[in-house]
This record gives C-alpha cells, structure tokens and sequence, in this order.
C-alpha cells in the first residue's frame, strides 16, 4: 500500500536546501567581510570554508548570486533585531536609547559585515546584476529606519517632519560616517554615532 505524502515531507527537501544556502551564507560572509566583493571568488570562498568548491557551486550559480543571497540574509537578521528595540520601548527617551545603543552595538561587532553592504551597494552602480537586490535591500532599511522613527514620534505624542527616504538618508549617513572612522581607528566613532543619533532624532519631530 503506498505511504501518503504530508504537506511536511513534500516541504522537506526544500527546507533542507535552504538551511545548506543558509549555512553556506554564514560561512562566506566572513571571507565577503574581510576581502571585499571585488578580490572574492566562490573558489575563495570555499578555500576557507568546510564547503568544496563544487559543493558552493551547486548551491550557487555565480558570485553575485551567492554575494547577494549573503547580504540579503545578514540584513534581515539586522532588522529583526531593530524591531526588538521598537517593540521593547515604553517611552519615547527609551526608543531613543536602545536605538542609538544597538548602532553601536552592531557597528562595533559587525563592521565588516556592514562595509561589504556598502561595498556593494557601491558596485551595483556599475554591475547592473547586482542593482535589484541592492534595491530591494536598501528599502528594507528605509522601511526600518521608518518603523523606528513613526514608533519614536508616537511615544513622544508628535509627527515626523519628513519621510522615509529622507529619514534613511540622514541615518545612513551617519551611520556609513562612524563606520569609516571606526575602521580607521577612531576610539571616539561609537560615542560621536550615538550622540549624532540623539540629537538628530528628536530633530525629525515636529515641535
């Protein structure tokens, strides 16, 4: 008599090919991170990796598919972790202060990580397969940026004076800013983001 196939097992395989991209992910965005996008080969990549070559191939067809599945899937972890700041403040002050403490807590932890996103979000202007997906994540960021910033103005009982690109302008920027200084050596780059954050913020409220 044959076995009935659930829902389950017919989503099995699938399940198990994206834990193995997602592994392969982890394991690359520290080689991604440390050499950039230009001077990173899947070879490269497997070289310092438990993975063979042929194994990374599989599951990728190229470098910019594996680069941009590594991105997209580093970023999405960050944002998760900003909407744990929006959902635990009670105040607007204490929005204010997680949001500014977790900048810098991922800075100071991931900054090679958030130098290749803007490694590549610089080569998308110039490698047009990589445009869409750096389009598509850098509007998951302004939606964040946003969701922080419209929580923020509803604890303080006020309304936003600009928009979501805006926002994500002004904060990105800022945020890019103390990345290069801290790469740099800059002791005082984590303070000078979260002050800048601070006084911005409040900036971005009508009075």
């Amino acid at each position: 008599m044959a076995t009935s196939t659930t829902t389950r097992d017919r989503a099995r395989p699938v399940d198990k090919h994206d834990e193995r991209r997602n592994q392969l992910a982890e394991s690359a965005l520290a080689t991604l991170g440390e050499l950039g996008y230009a001077r990173t080969s899947l070879r490269e990549i497997a070289n310092r990796s438990d993975f063979t070559h042929g194994v990374v191939h599989y599951y990728f067809r190229d470098k910019f598919e594996l680069i941009v599945y590594c991105v997209r899937y580093y970023k999405a972890r960050c944002v998760r972790r900003y909407d744990d700041v929006v959902a635990d403040a009670g105040t607007a002050d204490e929005l204010l202060d997680g949001f500014a403490a977790k900048l810098q807590e991922t800075l100071r932890e991931e900054a090679a990580m958030h130098r290749l996103w803007y490694d590549l979000r610089t080569q998308s202007m110039f490698e047009e397969s990589l445009r869409e997906a750096v389009t598509m994540i850098d509007r998951t960021l302004e939606e964040m940026i946003w969701r922080v910033l419209s929580r923020y103005a509803e604890l303080a009982g006020r309304e936003p004076v600009t928009g979501p690109a805006a926002a994500y302008g002004l904060l990105d920027g800022l945020f890019q800013q103390a990345l290069l200084g801290y790469v740099a050596g800059d002791e005082a780059a984590l303070e000078t983001l979260s002050g800048q954050v601070h006084g911005l913020l409040p900036l971005l409220l009508r009075p």
